[in-house]
């Protein structure tokens, strides 16, 4: 019998390939995804053992600035001076870092652990005995590629603290991070921070436009295995599969969480004395539910810690977003804070009911992180069992995931401009777009608005805005208590050719705290 229709001397040169694919020795490169969840199931098995975090008075004291200018020497970067288009730059123990983590290579010939030799680095004018940092060892590290010219090593992405991680697309500078899990995020209870205790960097071949790397997350209540698939371009692009086994009972899971920093903003005004009109590296979280309405929650800096929440089932995504790209607006030239990049989460398939969740935190300055948003599951994981999900994850700022007919361009507050209307808040709000640019400047637009009991609406408007080519939105109202907070929705409404409402904007979501 010949089912493939092969003559006698093919089908002879066909076994003998066969034989000798058969007789070959497997490559001791055959590492992946699997390997990692099988260390993951197998330590949450055992006792959680709290990482060793000693590390010299010198290192522990360091600033920022001192610790992040610790630099490899030239040539000490894993694969530098190769053909493979990235290198990996080591970190030591320092500062804040203080948890060990291993770093492993993975290539060809098997895996091979990474040592850490004190001579690697560069630490300045530090007085440090380097035969007492022989067993300091990593924190973590970064990824170079030419991102922005070909002939230059551009920072691309950076691993370092508990499970903390952010990337850069193409004329980007470091703002918002991602995280591997979130666990008890703002509850009393207490927050719990899962770490990436080991890595496994993939060797690329030459030419790779991509970079893979596994990671075994470990904590109190948690164990998982991760792998990262590295994708740098002009907006760039990472691949997040994970497999996550319980240790104990987790009362909120997050999954794929966002980190970043609103301080004030054209909601907010700046601190007395402030120059700059704007410093966030986030203006607003953006969702796309699983039944596809967009919302835009304006980001804000309360008085008091706020816990907010969008439920749904499938969400198609959500994002931390720095929609604002013009550098009059923030007037920071050093901190360049029109370009952080954006990041949004677009899940791998269906991940049921749920809610994204946004907390946001008091800060009195723009050194803290006091923004986060994440994706709780309804259903926990059940026990003996484990929850394994995907989704991508894109550093944006040429090409920002947006919704198709118009969105928000600007949330702005302020008090009545006029004498005699004391405690009135007045709101305007630009929506900007193609379902609104393309609009003939007499056509109808009108506003579904609504807020909760503790405002009352004075007035609201919706006029043609040319500056912006859009429309926008005046509200007037007062609050009831000071104290408490108010919750505004709105969405923009047309008429079509045979008259009848039809939506042209996302939703804007709007919390306005208390005092």
């Amino acid at each position: 019998m010949n089912p493939l229709g092969l003559s006698a001397p093919r089908r002879l040169v066909l076994a003998l390939l066969l034989l000798a694919c058969a007789l070959a020795p497997a490559p001791a490169a055959a590492f992946g995804f699997p390997d990692v969840a099988a260390k993951a199931r197998k330590l949450a098995s055992e006792d959680y053992k709290v990482p060793d975090n000693k590390i010299p008075d010198t290192l522990r004291a360091l600033s920022p600035g001192r610790y992040h200018a610790i630099r490899p020497r030239p040539g000490r970067a894993l694969w530098a001076g190769t053909n493979v288009g990235f290198e990996v730059s080591l970190l030591p123990r320092g500062m804040r870092f203080d948890q060990p983590v291993k770093i492993n290579e993975v290539d060809l010939d098997g895996v091979r652990p990474l040592r850490f030799d004190p001579t690697m680095f560069d630490f300045g004018n530090l007085k440090l005995d380097q035969k007492k940092l022989r067993h300091l060892g990593f924190a973590g590290f970064r990824v170079h590629t030419p991102l922005n010219r070909k002939d230059r090593m551009d920072e691309v992405l950076s691993f370092v603290g508990a499970s903390y991680f952010r990337a850069l697309g193409k004329g980007q500078g470091y703002g918002l991070s991602a995280r591997g899990l979130a666990i008890d995020t703002a509850l009393r209870s207490g927050e719990e921070f899962p770490r990436f205790s080991e890595f496994w960097i993939a060797r690329p071949v030459a030419g790779s436009k991509e970079l893979i790397i596994y990671a075994l997350l470990d904590s109190r209540r948690m164990t998982g295995a991760y792998r990262f698939v590295l994708r740098p371009g002009a907006d760039t692009a990472m691949e997040v599969r994970a497999r996550l086994y319980p240790r104990g009972e987790v009362a909120k899971l997050g999954i794929a969480p966002l980190t970043s920093m609103f301080f004030f903003g054209e909601n907010q005004p700046p601190p007395a004395g402030d120059y700059r009109p704007e410093v966030h590296d986030s203006d607003g979280l953006s969702i796309q539910t699983g039944s596809g309405e967009w919302i835009w929650r304006p980001l804000v800096n309360p008085r008091r810690l706020l816990v907010t929440a969008f439920a749904t089932t499938n969400p198609r995504g959500f994002g931390l977003m720095q929609r604002d790209r013009v550098f009059d607006n923030y007037q920071d030239a050093d901190g360049r804070l029109e370009s952080r990049p954006s990041a949004w989460v677009t899940p791998d398939g269906d991940w049921g009911a749920g809610r994204v969740e946004l907390v946001q935190i008091p800060t009195p300055d723009e050194s803290n992180d006091n923004i986060v948003a994440y994706w709780v599951p309804d259903n926990g994981i059940p026990k003996g069992k484990y929850l394994e999900l995907a989704y991508d994850l894109d550093w944006q700022m040429s090409a920002e995931t947006r919704p198709p007919l118009a969105w928000v361009m600007q949330t702005r507050r302020g008090r009545a401009p006029d004498e005699g209307s004391e405690g009135e808040i007045w709101l305007r709000v630009d929506f900007t777009g193609p379902a609104l640019s393309s609009l003939p400047p007499e056509a109808p637009v009108k506003a579904d608005f609504s807020m909760d009991g503790n405002g009352e609406l004075i007035d609201m408007t919706v006029r043609r805005n040319d500056a912006v080519g859009g429309q926008r939105m005046i509200i007037r109202m007062r609050r009831h208590d000071e104290t408490k907070p108010i919750e505004m929705r709105a969405q923009l409404r047309g008429v079509d050719k045979d008259g009848k409402p039809t939506l042209l904007s996302e939703t804007w979501s709007y919390i306005l705290p208390g005092e």
